[in-house]
């Protein structure tokens, strides 16, 4: 039997617990439209949600929502996962949540997340001034979400995962038409047909014989799988009880021998709603007697129920300490456990190492050569070898930019480029060397340059507007023609249809005679909208292969309208030689919306390298994308003499060897 611990006359953990209701009004209060905007924006794809302690319980109500609502796998995951396997981040959009955003693991985990992927990363925290939140201001691609909470939580979280939980299962239900809505209060949620005060005083006798016993299994219906992870995280943590956790159908694949050989250290407490409640009802009555059984009947498994189940565990805690006597909001932390908690994990876990040299692995990747397929190494690396010795042999007297991915990060609101990318720039502009700067955007850039160039430097850069429809210097205001075209005219009619049923197109510009521009919603991947817009224009008859993508919007362009049109533009009118011209994009590959100004036979990616092996290479790291890569080839281009400049590029055999196939 274990023995009662001596419990101190504040309790802590209750008090946080006095508290909820509070946390539970603000959070129903809260202004989640931003938030709400992130999570439509990843319908379409799997999400990873990414926490530790009681924001690994966000994360996993995140996930498990996330699958209810869309269907898409998706996976709650530690910080750790994330630092140790980076590349997760590339494929799925990631959430990471941590109240404080103070610990290490979610900081490293932000860093190496934001590194290894193009997609936007998304944090919901509850400080805005807190070490996570400085390196949110410092990364390109990061949306930060934050709700303040005026009190911290004790050891245990309690009032931040409770405001964060309803945050986001708000958002779940109002995206879905909230067939649940959340109750005013927090004492009106339910567990069945009782009140969380009902049924805890109902619990109380198995609660002092799970005590006795010092040890809990919890099985659980798939649908709650949250409620009992954050119970299993809240007994562990507060070194209160040896738990276990399974869902119904594991539990009855081998674990019920403890039932049968050690069952004085079996008492079982069942999450269940009415799918699955027949299911427990039938299991139950088969356990041997005398074995302690308890359920907690939730009445189904929408956010509100969720929300009422973490409610219910967490009072359920306080019982469990109380009849321990201890206070798990303000256990004694011995040295060694804040020692191991503020560990240096970036010098302790290095970066994992690659498959191979990167430039080759973005190379395979955008020719769909992905494992298992045979690659032949040989032909791959020459191929590399090939073009990094050329690029660097050669001097330019000019260098052509992509704006959105490559001199900033890809967004739909109109930025500037950041402060180091600017002095590269006016270094490159003042020193004599042709600066362009090729775009879908319009007159907005002019603005945006205007903010950080130099008066001096406006005019030495030329512009390519309109995907290279428009072009003149950055300080001359864009004109476009009165002229207007049947064609954009037509593409407008399709699209406002489109919109019209459904497709979730947030916005599109049509600007006779370049281009009709179609944005979507936030965060949503344009790879499957591009089909999509592509199929209604094959229905009407029309032209496709004018039609290329952004990571943030489909443009469909006007005859003869390309990015390339810049290029002829600088070689014509500053009688620069092509081959002295470097272009660099992030969307190399058709249809890519710089897949024709990377078909210049000098050219960087710095996201997705072109599918040719003779251009168009992803030299820069592979945890390095969009403008950190483009910072990387900025601090190698190097000035010479009479408005030259060459890349002082590292050989690629320093990047690791392939075997020749």
């Amino acid at each position: 039997m274990t023995a009662p611990r001596m419990q101190s006359a504040a309790n802590h953990y209750e008090d946080e617990l006095a508290q909820l209701g509070n946390s539970y009004s603000a959070a129903c209060a809260a202004d989640i439209g931003a938030l709400k905007l992130a999570i439509a924006s990843t319908a379409e794809a799997s999400m990873i949600g990414v926490g530790s302690g009681g924001s690994f319980t966000v994360a996993s109500l995140l996930c498990s929502l996330h699958e209810a609502y869309t269907g898409r796998v998706s996976r709650p995951s530690t910080p750790l996962e994330i630092i140790c396997t980076p590349s997760l981040a590339s494929s799925s959009p990631v959430f990471l949540v941590s109240a404080e955003g103070k610990n290490p693991d979610i900081v490293e985990a932000l860093e190496r997340a934001r590194r290894f992927s193009s997609r936007t990363v998304h944090v919901l925290t509850n400080r805005q001034d807190s070490p996570l939140m400085a390196h949110v201001q410092a990364l390109p691609g990061v949306k930060p979400y934050v709700f303040e909470l005026a009190k911290k939580d004790g050891y245990l979280a309690t009032n931040s995962l409770l405001l964060d939980a309803v945050l986001v299962a708000r958002a779940y239900g109002e995206l879905n038409g909230r067939p649940q809505p959340m109750p005013p209060d927090v004492t009106a949620l339910r567990v069945g047909e009782q009140t969380v005060q009902e049924w805890l005083a109902a619990a109380q006798p198995f609660i002092g014989e799970a005590v006795r016993r010092g040890a809990l299994t919890v099985i659980y219906s798939p649908l709650l799988r949250a409620i009992a992870t954050d119970l299993e995280s809240k007994l562990s943590e507060g070194a209160l009880l040896h738990i276990q956790l399974a869902d119904l159908r594991s539990y009855a694949h081998g674990r019920h021998l403890w039932l049968a050989q050690r069952p004085q250290d079996c008492a079982i407490l069942a999450l269940v709603e009415p799918s699955l409640g027949k299911l427990w009802d039938d299991m139950r009555s088969k356990f041997p007697s005398g074995i302690p059984t308890l359920a907690m009947p939730l009445s189904g498994a929408d956010p509100v129920h969720l929300i009422a189940g973490l409610v219910a565990q967490m009072h359920l805690v306080a019982a469990v300490g109380r009849e321990l006597g201890t206070d798990p909001g303000r256990p004694e932390v011995p040295t060694y456990g804040r020692e191991i908690h503020y560990a240096n994990l970036r010098d302790m876990i290095p970066l994992p190492l690659p498959a191979g040299p990167a430039e080759e692995q973005s190379k395979y990747e955008v020719l769909g050569a992905h494992w298992p397929s045979q690659r032949d190494h040989g032909t791959m690396r020459r191929a590399a070898r090939a073009f990094a010795d050329t690029i660097r042999a050669q001097h330019f007297k000019a260098v052509v930019f992509d704006y959105d991915g490559t001199l900033c990060s890809s967004q739909s609101k109109d930025g500037p480029p950041p402060p180091n990318v600017v002095e590269h720039l006016v270094r490159l502009a003042r020193a004599g060397v042709v600066v362009g700067i090729a775009s879908g955007r319009g007159g907005s850039i002019q603005t945006c340059l205007k903010e950080v160039l130099p008066h001096d430097v406006l005019p030495k850069i030329r512009l390519g507007l309109y995907n290279g429809g428009w072009i003149d210097a950055a300080d001359a205001l864009p004109a476009p023609p009165a002229e207007t075209s049947e064609f954009l005219s037509h593409v407008t009619r399709i699209v406002v249809r489109l919109k019209s049923i459904g497709v979730p197109i947030l916005a599109h510009r049509t600007t006779h005679p370049y281009q009709v521009s179609v944005r979507f919603r936030e965060g949503l991947a344009t790879d499957a909208m591009w089909f999509v817009i592509a199929d209604a224009l094959r229905q009407a008859g029309l032209d496709l292969s004018t039609m290329v993508r952004s990571k943030h919007s489909v443009d469909i362009l006007a005859k003869g309208v390309s990015k390339s049109a810049l290029v002829a533009d600088i070689i014509q009118k500053d009688k620069v030689d092509p081959y002295e011209i470097l272009t660099m994009g992030d969307q190399g590959a058709w249809p890519g919306n710089d897949a024709a100004l990377l078909e210049h036979r000098y050219s960087l990616s710095v996201d997705m390298p072109s599918r040719r092996l003779d251009r168009a290479w992803k030299l820069a790291p592979a945890e390095l994308r969009d403008v950190d890569a483009t910072l990387w080839y900025l601090d190698r281009m190097m000035l010479e003499d009479g408005s030259v400049f060459r890349l002082a590029l590292p050989d690629v055999r320093d990047n690791g060897e392939a075997g020749d196939a």
